[in-house]
């Protein structure tokens, strides 16, 4: 028995082209960045991003934890807002890892790896502020973006 030629007969639907903004919401402007990333992407760009933003932060201000702090919360939200839809969960897992990270440079330590860790630590409980205040906003960016995917997919369904 021969199958019918690909694109003919009854049951082969119309193709339609995707539309930006078709799945709901308006077109993204483009000039604008609108990067997709997956999970490993949306890690690498945070840490590398927070590694340098601390290096910068230690060369230009002095090792400010104030100012690293500040720099860590749009950081936050670019990865939230930036992962796929698919690997949104990941956002809230790096941003404290990448935040650890970064502090490196900033973080002030005797000698030594001993010390290097000491300061770590030191910086990691006195900026934890800066730490809960970035993880909540790119939790809240995560839960908005995920509630919202969900109930496009019901609509579609």
């Amino acid at each position: 028995m021969r199958r019918p030629a690909p694109g003919g007969g009854p049951a082969a639907r119309p193709v339609r082209e995707a539309r930006p903004g078709a799945a709901g919401g308006p077109p993204p402007d483009p000039r604008l960045p609108n990067p997709r990333l997956t999970g490993l992407g949306t890690g690498l760009f945070c840490l590398a991003a927070m590694f340098l933003l601390g290096w910068l932060d230690q060369l230009l201000f002095g090792a400010s934890p104030t100012v690293y702090g500040v720099l860590f919360l749009p950081v936050c939200a670019l990865t939230a807002l930036w992962a796929r839809d698919g690997d949104v969960l990941t956002a809230p897992v790096v941003v404290p890892i990448a935040f650890a990270v970064g502090l490196l440079p900033v973080a002030e330590g005797g000698g030594g790896l001993l010390g290097r860790l000491m300061g770590l630590v030191t910086g990691l409980a006195t900026q934890a502020g800066w730490l809960y205040a970035g993880t909540l906003a790119a939790g809240v960016i995560v839960l908005v973006r995920r509630v919202r995917w969900v109930r496009r997919r019901r609509r579609r369904s």
